[in-house]
């Protein structure tokens, strides 16, 4: 497929479901051209790609291992030869196990370096690389950044605790990186971080700690999904944004949680 010009293409990794599947429904929504990644949920991927073809006339799923670096360097070229073009990458797919400095070893901490914060670094390399090789033939640069990146973190960086560790860490690193790469790869490509608090339930937590967790805030609500959707769409449009990360927590961030929200 080739599209217009005009016409922006977003990779959302993560997107078949859950957060990631509700990022990619507003940026469709928004008029973005959707490409879907997926590892292990196939179906559900496809349904995501429906119902942002439905909203955005054009959508594809792709699926990639983001443990495995083979896997992440082709993912980029994939979607450009897929859908024409690649505009903005929003980094929401996430590893997220258990372990503490007790249980802390170099297998997990491996695979969630790989997934959070490799495959991101990976991603952004890719996207700039596209960029530039646009800008070489006909693009123009003149009314700001091409490419932007938008790495989904957690508040939990303002507010650490020792519960899920290698996490944290990977987390604090794709943090650390957002800056980096946003100096490293100006002016081309812009690279911002949506922090958000809790958003969603989980298996660890019933409906009723879910909903009482999520009031322990200043403003008495945490994000929703909706709201995290919201400022990715934001860090996306706002050609002035990069090296910075925006916390959407309620205020989360401001509070002192001695263990994680699933272990209080």
């Amino acid at each position: 497929m080739s599209p217009s010009p005009s016409t922006r293409t977003v990779l959302v990794t993560g997107a078949a479901k859950r957060l990631g599947r509700e990022i990619a429904l507003a940026l469709a929504k928004d008029g973005w051209q959707v490409a879907v990644h997926y590892r292990g949920s196939r179906d559900d991927a496809s349904k995501t790609v429906a119902d942002c073809a439905r909203l955005a006339g054009s959508s594809y799923s792709f699926y990639s291992d983001l443990t495995d670096e083979s896997h992440v360097r082709q993912l980029v070229p994939q979607v450009i030869a897929q859908m024409g073009r690649l505009d903005a990458v929003v980094n929401s797919a996430s590893t997220f196990e258990h372990d503490t400095t007790e249980t802390f070893g170099f297998v997990n901490m491996d695979k969630h370096f790989r997934a959070n914060t490799g495959a991101p670094i990976i991603l952004a390399q890719a996207l700039h690389a596209h960029i530039l090789s646009r800008l070489a033939t006909s693009e123009s640069a003149e009314h700001g950044p091409l490419g932007v990146v938008v790495n989904l973190l957690d508040q939990k960086l303002w507010n650490q605790n020792p519960d899920f560790f290698s996490y944290t860490l990977s987390k604090a690193a794709l943090e650390a990186a957002t800056t980096m790469l946003a100096m490293a790869l100006s002016p081309h490509l812009r690279v911002v971080g949506v922090a958000p608090g809790l958003t969603l339930t989980s298996h660890l937590l019933t409906d009723e700690k879910f909903a009482a967790l999520h009031k322990l805030s200043p403003l008495g609500r945490s994000s929703t999904a909706a709201d995290v959707a919201a400022t990715v769409k934001f860090a996306l449009d706002n050609q002035s944004l990069t090296g910075t990360t925006i916390l959407v927590d309620g205020g989360q961030h401001l509070m002192k949680f001695e263990r994680d929200f699933s272990m209080l």
